[in-house]
């Protein structure tokens, strides 16, 4: 995603910047610039598409002398990506670069215009830049603290201005760091930006500034001056920081567009890369927690879509089943780790019955990976937190390819160029979802303190309800359960007591009336109802709508908000979020 680079020192600005950001593409972007400063004047340098296009225009330049400067990779969220809305954005004295959302953006912008402010692009970081500067006479510091009591939203910013030598940087739900040498700092959204240069460095916390000198950091929040705790990463396992993230829970949900982008790649662009199903009477999946959840989803889109037969089971009961195999039959075994114990029985048994197996798995040594027949890898890469995100998200994306594979290849698939965009552009809609941080902190703060919370859906949004729930037990220890939206009527409605949370999840066009009265049924026995949903409903619940996209990866961005509902709620219920007491990240024993 979103990467956000700044350096002051003796070195050439432009070759530490152009290096941090390069360190930083695996994250996604379609547009990058960068801001350099001297004693009189900034200048800055913006491209749309690679960082090798900036590199161009940087070369027709003719450069400034500077010992300081700011850069960014953008990916494009309010406005296309085009040169006028990449960063860095310059408004008055103020130039700055932005990662992260202002969720009231629009309503600043329209008070500025009325106060004579002219945009030139459609971002919300243009905003920030007319706020500060608005407040800015001759005091950097108080400029950004009155505009920080306007904003909302998530922010990181690298901060320069016309007539001050020093760098400015703050944050809040968006990680930045501080790194450190002897007469040259650093900014970083990533510690991957300036790893070549430093190992040393400061996370800024929420709503703390830096003020950076060519000599001295200071960092303050409310005008107190703090004393901040000198990191050192370990080169070696760089992967494994947290990079300015509270925890490693949420630094993973926030990599899911990336990670997903990059696992999507080689099959959208060669979708005959993926295993042909249609040759199989019978498809068995097979896997253990959230694993089976996705597998969940990809039953209801094969059968839903492809036509065809598939039986799910959790791999301890697999193992132990009279399974007749009397049909040709693939097994498909997900997995994170590859190691999981149960997982790995069902394999073998599979294996000792002469039928083939498909691993879905990430981490391509491991026992799953080596034994099955034929391999999907997921491009999860490193996932620290015992409660797994972003690898989830790929199980469920790999079945939704699968699923529109198999549908193609059986006629059964209409407008197949809008499925295909669709895919393209749903790492965007991620980032889009899960940089609205303050309504999930919401709906954490009114659940946060009950013991017993209900989910409910129908289809596939059942399948995603079973995963929210696990999510938000694993993590926060409350008690919940997911339930068939028509099935509580059948005696579990009688748990239902007064102010009792129930998520209504409704995505499923064929069946959602029927889930709305479901709603209905609790309300009246006095549950407090969540909705999320693809599109807005005419009701009081409180409600998350995220965008409206193909059935086939519908779920991929309902899930995102459960996972970062579950996370707010851990956090303030004090849970030890990456860690989540009792539970281990790969079950290697049965």
């Amino acid at each position: 995603m979103c990467g956000i680079v700044g350096y002051i020192g003796e070195k050439n600005p432009i070759e530490v910047l152009i290096n941090g950001l390069k360190n930083l593409e695996y994250r996604g972007y379609d547009s990058a610039g960068i801001a350099l400063k001297n004693e009189s004047q900034i200048q800055v340098i913006k491209s749309v598409g690679k960082i090798a296009n900036l590199e161009e225009k940087i070369k027709e330049e003719n450069l400034i002398t500077s010992h300081l400067g700011i850069a960014h990779t953008r990916w494009a969220t309010h406005g296309k990506p085009t040169e006028e809305n990449a960063h860095p954005h310059t408004v008055g004295k103020v130039t700055l670069v932005h990662n992260g959302i202002i969720e009231n953006a629009d309503e600043l912008r329209n008070k500025l215009i009325k106060e004579g402010v002219t945009f030139h692009s459609e971002t919300d970081t243009e905003v920030v830049a007319a706020l500060i500067n608005k407040y800015y006479e001759n005091n950097p510091l108080t400029a950004i603290n009155k505009a920080l009591t306007e904003l909302k939203g998530s922010y990181a910013l690298g901060i320069l201005f016309s007539d001050s030598n020093d760098l400015y940087a703050v944050r809040k739900d968006s990680p930045l760091i501080v790194g450190l040498k002897d007469h040259e700092y650093f900014i970083a959204s990533d510690i991957a930006a300036i790893i070549d240069y430093t190992n040393k460095y400061i996370l800024l916390d929420e709503n703390e500034i830096a003020h950076i000198t060519k000599d001295n950091v200071t960092v303050t929040k409310n005008n107190n001056v703090l004393e901040k705790k000198v990191e050192t990463t370990n080169m070696e396992q760089d992967a494994k920081d947290k990079c300015g993230y509270d925890h490693y829970m949420l630094k993973e949900i926030m990599e899911e567009p990336v990670v997903l982008q990059k696992t999507f790649k080689p099959y959208l662009e060669h979708l005959e890369k993926l295993p042909d199903l249609t040759s199989y009477e019978e498809i068995h999946i097979v896997a253990c927690g959230s694993a089976m959840y996705a597998g969940m989803i990809g039953k209801t889109l094969l059968e839903e879509y492809a036509n065809t037969k598939v039986e799910i089971d959790v791999a301890s009961e697999y193992r132990y089943k009279n399974i007749i195999y009397d049909r040709k039959t693939l097994v498909i075994l997900i997995s994170q780790s590859g190691e999981t114990a149960d997982t790995i029985a069902a394999m073998r048994k599979a294996k000792e019955n002469n039928v083939e197996t498909l691993a879905i798995v990430n981490v391509k040594t491991s026992t799953i990976a080596r034994e099955s027949d034929t391999q999907i890898f997921i491009e999860a890469g490193p996932e620290i937190a015992v409660a797994t995100t972003k690898a989830y998200i790929l199980q469920v994306g790999i079945m939704a390819l699968l699923a529109y594979k198999t549908a193609l290849t059986k006629n059964l698939v209409k407008e197949e160029h809008k499925v295909l965009e669709e895919a393209e552009k749903l790492p965007r809609l991620i980032k889009e979802v899960l940089d609205r941080r303050e309504e999930y902190k919401k709906v954490a703060q009114a659940i946060y303190q009950k013991e017993d919370i209900f989910f409910i859906g129908r289809k596939i949004d059942y399948a995603t309800s079973m995963e929210g729930s696990l999510k938000l037990k694993e993590v926060s220890y409350i008690h919940s359960e997911a339930y068939q939206a028509g099935e509580l009527k059948h005696g579990t409605i009688s748990l239902i007591e007064d102010g009792m949370p129930v998520f209504a999840i409704v995505t499923d066009e064929t069946i959602k009336d029927k889930t709305i009265s479901n709603i209905e049924e609790v309300k009246s026995r006095g549950a407090s109802t969540i909705l999320i949903t693809n599109e807005k409903y005419q009701t009081d619940d409180l409600q998350i709508v995220v965008p409206k996209i193909s059935p086939y990866f519908q779920p991929i961005l309902i899930v995102p908000t459960l996972q970062l509902i579950a996370y707010e709620t851990a956090k303030l219920r004090g849970c030890d979020i990456d860690k989540p007491k009792n539970l281990a990240k790969s079950v290697t024993v049965e």
